[in-house]
């Protein structure tokens, strides 16, 4: 895929690029921004920009796709770029505006590398650029073809008909489209993004996984975020969106979601993680699957883990599954060996069967560790599955 004239150059200087993307990100999101400040507001979550996650995870995925071009040249690392694309998706990016990122981030190479970047360096990354863009672009035209949504056009108003307090920091949304027509099909372990309003006149946007399978309706639950502006769309939705208000909500996205055959299933989470793996066994139950499912999920304490009941009352509903919960800090009486993190290598994990397919769900350190647990157990990495909420800072290591 990479000309062979490009490929020496970008193997030459990845390692330059490599060391100096974080300070590009930076450069490029500071033009970007200069240049179009509605963005900021209006598509770009403010409080990852804020934190730097969204700068990490941009240089994460560039420098992941220009390894992978380098390591395996005759394949399209779609694996990779999957993620991406439903991300896209899901905030109705468009094709015209991968030209606008082109003129700002090549603008940041320049300005942080200078001299570095001559005439041949640049066109080798031009070239990896646009290799990655028109992949993207191809994977969304797809995806958008898919859902049966024109490109860009993946926003519709819904009206919430009930709201529910699962914790005292998750609150769950039922939500019904206002123009009365069916709601998109969605498939368990997607996400939809949802657009609010704030004081300020910003219309910031997050996604939240779908967290059930209520019959004609959209079901997706917030846990309210600490910090501004980290939380302040979890915050506005707790204390300001209640029954008979209207959001603007996405068309359902995600890559990933539950295959449908006999494999054995793990499904991991942690804290608000639970809601894609709630949506799953709810779609296990309604199909009357037979096949072999063991639900996993750590959490602070039973207060604080969001959906407890129904895990328990779905899992009771299939034919062969098995719960196992850890708390850091129980409430009352509990297992010694289920107190702490999540450990599925120690005393009392279950047996995990040969063949089985995982989906995991979690802040990072827990997808990191119940993934090298799972590798130790002998689980193949090309059936470990994981959703992390917020940019992705793990594509070039669980890829």
């Amino acid at each position: 895929m990479l000309s062979s004239r490009s490929a020496g150059t970008v193997e030459a200087t990845l390692p330059v690029v490599g060391a100096a993307i974080g300070e590009i990100s930076q450069v490029f999101y500071r033009r970007l921004f200069e240049a179009h400040p509605d963005l900021l507001g209006h598509l770009f979550n403010r409080g990852n920009q804020a934190n730097g996650s969204q700068q990490q995870a941009l240089a994460g995925s560039i420098a992941a796709f220009a390894g992978a071009l380098l390591a395996r040249p005759e394949e399209r690392p779609d694996a990779l770029l999957a993620r991406i694309a439903h991300k896209h998706v899901s905030l109705g990016i468009t094709e015209g505006q991968y030209e606008i990122v082109h003129t700002h981030l090549f603008a940041a190479i320049a300005e942080v590398l200078g001299e570095a970047v001559t005439p041949e360096v640049a066109a080798a990354w031009d070239e990896v650029y646009w290799l990655m863009a028109n992949a993207l672009k191809a994977l969304e035209r797809g995806l958008y073809a898919q859902s049966g949504l024109a490109p860009g056009e993946v926003w519709r108003t819904y009206r919430v008909v009930a709201r529910y307090q699962e914790t005292d920091d998750v609150v769950t949304f039922l939500v019904l489209p206002a123009d009365g027509l069916p709601v998109p099909e969605g498939r368990p372990g997607q996400y939809v993004s949802v657009q609010v309003e704030l004081p300020d006149g910003a219309r910031q946007i997050r996604q939240y996984s779908l967290s059930g399978h209520p019959d004609g309706a959209l079901q997706f639950s917030v846990k309210r975020e600490l910090g501004n502006p980290l939380g302040e769309v979890s915050h506005h939705l707790h204390e300001a969106i209640g029954v008979g208000l209207e959001l603007r909500i996405s068309a359902p996205s995600g890559d990933v979601v539950l295959d449908r055959d006999d494999a054995p299933l793990l499904l991991a989470s942690a804290g608000i993680g639970c809601t894609p793996m709630i949506s799953m066994l709810a779609s296990l139950v309604e199909e009357g699957s037979s096949r072999k499912v063991i639900a996993v999920h750590g959490d602070r304490d039973q207060t604080r883990h969001p959906f407890r009941s129904e895990l328990g009352h779905l899992t009771g509903k299939l034919a062969d599954a098995e719960i196992h919960v850890w708390y850091e800090r129980p409430l009352g009486e509990w297992p010694k060996d289920r107190t702490g993190l999540v450990d599925l290598t120690g005393p009392g994990a279950p047996a995990i069967p040969s063949g089985t397919r995982a989906y995991l769900c979690g802040p990072l350190p827990f997808l990191r560790a119940v993934r090298a647990q799972l590798l130790d157990s002998g689980v193949r990495a090309a059936d470990i599955h994981y959703e992390v909420f917020g940019p992705d800072l793990w594509l070039q290591q669980a890829s």
